[in-house]
């Protein structure tokens, strides 16, 4: 056995692997190198497949419009990262760039998609936990680049009822809201207050209308 088969034996993802198979997956592997500060995908765009570190480093983060960047990850040899949209089928959900001069392996996602073509609920299962995980992801957004009044808005289109008409949100307590939102009830409080004299809302006692859905996508 090589020391690249030994590596690729060594990672969570190919331990149960036989030699056989390991052979089969270095043949699509794509071994690629990136000096540091180098970007090696960004957030928003189609997923190649997962990445592994074979040396180096990789940072894993979102930015803001404002150009603010929440660090996620710092990925180190046998680090792997990007599984989220290699099972969900969705975009890359964060950017990534080299901290160190690094080398990494990128394993195509139909690849390693095809090794679990023979248990379709353990892809299926697999997937309910990368959905999990991209909303994960957006949670940590919204508590790093949105103020509460922001994320405020952003839950309550999120929770709203679609009929003819104003949209009504599903009732929650003020105190519900402060946990989904990260915060307390008396700001949301404030933050509702808010929202209403901007006129993206009507509070009718514990009952939110949204009177203007185009006022609080403006303020996410």
């Amino acid at each position: 056995m090589t020391s690249s088969d030994n590596f690729l034996k060594s990672l969570p993802y190919f331990a149960a692997l036989n030699s056989e198979q390991i052979e089969r997956l270095k043949k699509d592997i794509v071994e690629l190198s990136f000096p540091r500060g180098e970007l090696l995908f960004l957030e928003g765009e189609p997923c190649r497949g997962l990445y592994v570190v074979k040396s180096g480093q990789i940072r894993i983060f979102k930015s803001s419009p404002e150009g603010r960047e929440q660090v996620l990850l710092i990925a180190g040899p046998g680090d792997s990262f990007n599984d989220v949209p290699v099972f969900d089928g969705g975009p890359n959900p964060a950017s990534g760039s080299a901290l160190k001069p690094a080398t990494v392996y990128l394993i195509p996602k139909e690849k390693l998609l095809s090794l679990l073509a023979d248990c379709p609920t353990g892809l299926n299962i697999i997937r309910q936990f990368a959905r999990r995980l991209r909303q994960m992801t957006a949670l940590v957004e919204d508590l790093s680049f949105r103020n509460v009044v922001s994320r405020l808005a952003k839950t309550l289109l999120d929770l709203a009822v679609v009929e003819g008409g104003p949209s009504p949100v599903r009732r929650l307590t003020q105190d519900e809201m402060a946990a989904m939102i990260g915060t307390v009830r008396d700001v949301v409080g404030r933050a509702l207050r808010t929202l209403e004299k901007k006129g993206a809302i009507k509070m009718e006692g514990q009952r939110i209308i949204i009177t203007d859905p185009k006022i609080l996508r403006q303020l996410i």
